[in-house]
């Protein structure tokens, strides 16, 4: 499948930050809901005074509720419109924009780069306090209040069992026609000098409600509902088990998204879309 960009036209990548809250996810919806690309897509029409609507691609869809520190997309700009605009881009946005959203870079992308086929990994970053007191008020916006002590020696020992390449249907929402396979680079967690607890969470790609579930299995493993080895075996059972709670949106940050040297987007570009499947499996999930 070829990404070549249009005649006439220049790929220019952003990067930006949003506050979830108030945000119905990343991608646009019926309705009138108010979403990031809805936001941002109308910003750049704006401000570029284009009649049409330059659609964007993000890195990483983030579902209503999710935060982002590092989210990247990139949109396809007709010559004209870059050559006018580009130099106070940047600057037009931010006060076109409302304050809980700021793009933070916006430039010529390399030949090659999309936002989200070539990016090689994403990490995340889940938030939780176990003070019996509940959640810092200035942070209650980005921690969750889990009402129970948490034992994370226990949490990252079961945690070490997911990382790999695995098939994790039973931490997704299965979505038609998408794999569940992914390789989880990183999970572990850290206790804050705050005491707040930080998970690290970093793969090639997530699925659908995948970060969030797994963080929902290590807790009941931390407060002790769960022994260890509960997890690892949830993982292996390959089905969606209903005693794995997908935790509240707000506690989840997209921390940064990881991208190969300029001369091996294209590669891994085309690499992205191809359809993976475990070894001996039948490529069907």
């Amino acid at each position: 499948m070829s990404d070549d960009v249009q005649d006439g036209f220049v790929r220019v990548r952003l990067d930006l930050s949003y506050d979830g809250k108030d945000f119905s996810g990343w991608a646009k919806q019926a309705g009138g809901r108010r979403t990031v690309q809805g936001d941002i897509e109308d910003a750049l029409r704006t401000v570029t005074r284009s009649k049409a609507t330059y659609e964007l691609t993000v890195a990483g869809r983030t579902d209503s509720g999710v935060h982002a520190r590092g989210q990247v997309a990139h949109v396809d700009l007709p010559v004209e419109l870059w050559d006018e605009h580009r130099d106070k881009l940047l600057r037009r946005l931010a006060g076109r924009l409302s304050h809980d959203v700021r793009v933070w870079s916006v430039a010529e992308a390399p030949s090659g780069f999309n936002a989200r086929f070539s990016a090689i990994w994403r990490r995340y970053a889940y938030r939780v306090t176990d003070n019996p007191g509940g959640v810092d008020p200035l942070l209650r916006g980005h921690v969750l209040w889990h009402d129970w002590a948490l034992d994370m020696d226990a949490m990252n020992e079961a945690a070490a069992a997911l990382v790999g390449e695995h098939d994790f249907a039973a931490y997704c929402k299965k979505r038609e026609g998408a794999t569940t396979i992914r390789t989880l680079q990183e999970l572990r967690w850290e206790r804050r000098a705050d005491g707040v607890m930080e998970a690290t969470v970093k793969a090639d790609a997530f699925c659908h409600n995948m970060v969030r579930s797994l963080v929902g299995a290590l807790l009941f493993v931390g407060d002790g509902h769960r022994p260890v080895d509960w997890p690892g075996k949830v993982l292996a059972a390959g089905v969606r088990d209903s005693a794995v709670h997908v935790v509240r949106p707000h506690g989840l940050t997209l921390e940064e998204v990881g991208y190969p040297a300029d001369e091996l987007l294209a590669a891994r570009n085309l690499e992205a879309r191809n359809k993976r499947s475990l070894p001996g499996s039948a490529g069907c999930c």
